[in-house]
């Protein structure tokens, strides 16, 4: 996957947030940590549309989960829509992935140069640079 030089990656799961900062060339990522924002998960409306009865069953919906999912969202719509952002890569689980989909604003989805739907939170920058780069 082409990563434009000074891009940012923001790396996601239900838990952690990570936001990076491609220094390297474009087919050969390297991240630097820009920030580990630590974000209040207080939009809970996911969990009208989580609460079918399979999932309640298993516990597979963890709904602190999908909050922090739509924290980032925002957090990343701030960054877009105030020009701090141009060029933005998401990489997280697909169930977070799906939920920030939900709350992307119109700027936000401007900025987006690729998703990428895998669990990269507790890797280290450079296997996350790896991942992008083969992507």
């Amino acid at each position: 996957m082409k990563l434009p030089h000074n891009a940012h990656v923001a790396v996601v799961d239900g838990n952690r947030f990570m936001f990076l900062r491609n220094t390297g060339k474009i087919f050969e990522p390297k991240l630097e940590l820009v920030e580990q924002p630590d974000l209040d998960a207080s939009n809970f409306s996911a969990g009208v549309r989580h609460q079918d009865e399979s999932g309640q069953r298993t516990g597979a919906t963890d709904l602190n989960e999908l909050a922090h999912g739509a924290a980032v969202a925002e957090w990343l719509n701030a960054k877009a829509v105030s020009g701090d952002v141009s060029q933005l890569l998401v990489v997280a689980d697909p169930k977070t992935l799906g939920e920030m989909r939900r709350h992307y604003h119109s700027e936000l989805e401007k900025t987006l140069v690729g998703e990428l739907d895998k669990t990269m939170t507790g890797e280290p920058l450079e296997k996350i640079a790896s991942v992008i780069a083969e992507s």
